[in-house]
């Protein structure tokens, strides 16, 4: 039985869960929206950088069955949850979980992995009011963005797919960190609803390749209307596990 502070959330209609406080940052849809950008059929091995509960980490490890997943967290606290999660969903060596600072990856790290994906930080500190308590982590940056992105890059292999997820405003600065060192860059938009404007973007690009035009596709609707049901599309993907098809 879970303990007060904790919930044992069910991902993917059950097929996943993720321990989280009820306190603090809790993984939801940009979670599985990261794990849904993912190619199920991809093989090798792959990273995410600030693995939190593991709210996106387990997901796709249930999606991408023939990848084998390391899960990157600074926080003490998160990395127990995520533990107990990695225990709980029985994925057995197929995922590890390591303690790591993303602003000191070790050196020889560099070409290690097939993809790298991330959900960072959204803001940056002093730039909106201090989170709540338990949130800190989770939404200002400790490590600035371009940083963080050029860890990724690090560590992927030459043709390694960089996959990341954030805040639509943030798509200039993305863009400006992957630009020269990536190419096939293909943006997502991700609106509320249709004719929202979109709050999110997923970019996916790959290591090494020439740079060439990039892709900004139509976008997706988490919901159908203002105030209205899921979309088929978000119900497929929270429920079952579906794909974003990109």
């Amino acid at each position: 039985m879970a303990e007060p502070d904790v919930t044992a959330d069910a991902f993917l209609g059950g097929h996943v869960t993720v321990f989280q406080t009820k306190k603090g940052f809790r993984a939801g849809t940009d979670s599985v929206l990261l794990a849904a950008a993912l190619d199920a059929e991809q093989t090798g091995e792959a990273c995410e950088f600030g693995c939190g509960a593991g709210g996106a980490l387990f997901p796709a490890a249930w999606r991408l069955k023939k990848a084998n997943f390391t899960g990157l967290e600074a926080d003490p606290l998160m990395l127990d949850l995520a533990r107990r999660g990695l225990a709980e969903n029985g994925f057995g060596e197929r995922v590890q979980l390591l303690q790591q600072d993303i602003a000191q990856i070790p050196r020889d790290w560099e070409n290690r992995f097939d993809i790298a994906f991330s959900n960072p930080p959204f803001f940056e500190a002093g730039k909106i009011t201090a989170p709540g308590e338990g949130r800190e982590r989770a939404y200002l940056e400790s490590v600035p963005l371009k940083d963080w992105i050029g860890a990724m890059l690090f560590t992927l292999k030459p043709k390694g797919r960089f996959v990341m997820i954030h805040r639509a405003s943030e798509l200039a600065r993305i863009l400006a960190a992957i630009e020269r060192r990536t190419g096939e860059i293909t943006v997502m938009p991700v609106r509320s609803w249709p004719g929202a404007d979109a709050k999110r973007v997923i970019v996916k690009a790959r290591k090494g390749l020439r740079s060439g035009p990039m892709r900004l596709l139509a976008g997706i609707d988490i919901y159908e209307s203002k105030g209205g049901p899921r979309t088929a599309l978000m119900e497929e993907i929270s429920r079952s596990g579906g794909a974003l098809d990109w």
